[in-house]
């Protein structure tokens, strides 16, 4: 790939797993009201432990897509790799900026695959933001409560 054809493909897949973490945590707040009534009825502790699960899981569940994204487009966009172990093993050291750096790309794909690490950090920094709102709008008023 060229370096424009890099950075284009690489905004692409960024913008898309970005649509992604923010339809799943919309997904998660709507659960979360769905499920207000259902952990009222528990002490405070168990409410909030059901509400951080249910977050944590949608957070988990959105990273993991997203990284399994990456995978797929260093495995069948850019070819980059041969088979689905190296790939994902690559996207999660990339996705997570660990970057152990037993795998080094091509010149060709190293751009691309930056941008993996772009939405990792994007991903993080916005999944953090929301658990934060999570718990403290839990522990100010009750999880979610109409004021």
């Amino acid at each position: 790939m060229t370096l424009i054809e890099q950075i284009f493909w690489g905004g692409l897949f960024l913008f898309v797993c970005l649509v992604l973490e923010t339809i799943m945590l919309l997904w998660c707040a709507d659960a979360l009201q769905r499920h207000r009534a259902r952990f009222q009825r528990y002490s405070a502790m168990v409410h909030q432990t059901g509400v951080l699960l249910i977050s944590i899981g949608f957070v988990v569940a959105a990273h993991t897509a997203q990284i399994w994204i990456w995978s797929a487009a260093l495995l069948l966009k850019a070819q980059t790799f041969e088979t689905w172990n190296t790939a994902v093993y690559f996207s999660v050291a990339t996705y997570t900026t660990l970057g152990y750096g037993d795998i080094v790309l091509d010149e060709e794909h190293r751009i691309f695959a930056s941008f993996a690490a772009m939405t990792g950090m994007l991903a993080f920094g916005i999944s953090t933001a929301f658990l934060v709102a999570v718990m403290r709008s839990g522990l100010a008023h009750g999880p979610f409560r109409d004021e």
